[in-house]
């Protein structure tokens, strides 16, 4: 994709766009501008992300009349503490920090998630931005609003729904994510063609391990952040359709809560959590036999994993798998809520999964050799 792509975002007042191609930063530089009012750029920006990319972002923010300033994020989940909350909202204060200024997210997921909860509550709200620099994090964590920390009961307990002003993605960015990373991303566009795109989850299997270079993968962000867009202006708030969006996500949070520190991705235990929701669904008759095999089979492709033997970070335990299904945030009157499908492209809420067959289910993942 050569030229840029403009999604909208239709929320009312709050509507904004999510810019998306390649040279997206120098482009929007000027709509930079005219959100930091006082001619300086605050930036939670996290470390890797500006060991690779700092030379770029403080010249296109000067290119934008801004003087950056830049508070540097350590990276990985262990950011998105209580303590990680604190010293950004610290710094933002320390820097005198006006409502109307945007707090500027430059990173992945969990810079996103954070930067956007101190942006929620410094001084009860500022404004904010995203400039994702992960596939993960251009096509899923940075549109929609949801920010948040992980607490020792799981991840994105406590947060806050805080839409950005303006999401830039440059897909220039994703030249130097290392393949494992990109891999990761990609699961979250499966997952947006799986529960309401079937067209594009076609053109995903025809493109198979090809869907990972760079001039397709601008494409395929757009259509899946095209598709989020129209979730979010339907169901901000996550009140009914929004919580198809967690797809896989049930079975993958629980993965992620269990395994060694540091060892798995978040795209690596979604793309799992994917292919256990689709045969879960062949295993209660609402979706037709295959489905959630020729869902493994595509992901497989491009390299990610498929089986809970193949899952970094374990060994895994069904039934403390299952314990933690049972804290998840979909959940109503302690029932386990899981999103499963009807077919590729529709994706449904489905209520009360009993504890017992999903540890069963888990348990014969495992044994299958």
């Amino acid at each position: 994709m050569s030229a840029l792509q403009c999604v909208r975002v239709e929320l009312g007042a709050r509507s904004y766009d999510v810019v998306i191609g390649a040279g997206a930063l120098e482009a929007a530089s000027d709509r930079l501008a005219a959100l930091c009012p006082r001619g300086r750029a605050l930036v939670a920006a996290d470390r890797d992300a500006l060991g690779l990319h700092r030379d770029r972002l403080e010249g296109a923010l000067r290119q934008a009349g801004l003087e950056p300033v830049i508070i540097e994020i350590e990276a990985g989940e262990r950011a998105k503490s209580w303590a990680g909350l604190q010293a950004l909202t610290e710094a933002l204060l320390d820097a005198n920090i006006e409502r109307g200024e945007a707090v500027i997210a430059f990173g992945g997921g969990t810079v996103g998630d954070l930067a956007g909860f101190a942006a929620a509550i410094v001084k009860r709200g500022a404004g904010f931005v995203q400039i994702p620099t992960t596939l993960l994090a251009q096509v899923d964590s940075s549109v929609g609003g949801k920010t948040g920390i992980n607490t020792v009961q799981g991840k994105n307990l406590v947060g806050a729904f805080h839409q950005p002003s303006l999401v830039i993605a440059d897909s220039g960015f994703l030249q130097t994510l290392p393949r494992r990373e990109l891999a990761a991303g990609y699961a979250e566009i499966v997952k947006a063609a799986l529960i309401g795109d079937a067209a594009l989850f076609e053109r995903l299997e025809r493109a198979g391990a090809q869907a990972l270079s760079t001039d397709d993968l601008a494409g395929f962000v757009a259509d899946a952040v095209r598709f989020k867009a129209r979730i979010v202006a339907q169901d901000e708030r996550e009140a009914g359709q929004r919580a198809l969006l967690n797809l896989g996500h049930t079975f993958g949070h629980a993965f992620e809560a269990e395994a060694r520190p540091g060892a798995l991705v978040h795209g690596e235990a979604v793309a799992l959590g994917l292919v256990l929701a689709l045969k879960y669904s062949q295993r209660i008759g609402s979706v037709p036999p295959g489905v959630g095999e020729r869902t493994a089979a595509h992901l497989a492709a491009v390299g990610l994993p498929t089986r809970i033997g193949d899952l970094p970070g374990g060994p895994y335990d069904p039934q403390r798998l299952v314990a933690r299904m049972a804290s998840d945030k979909k959940n109503t009157a302690g029932r386990i809520t899981l999103i499963l499908s009807r077919a590729i492209g529709e994706a449904y809420a489905f209520p009360g999964a009993d504890p017992g067959d999903l540890t069963a289910f888990l348990q014969e993942d495992i044994d299958e050799r």
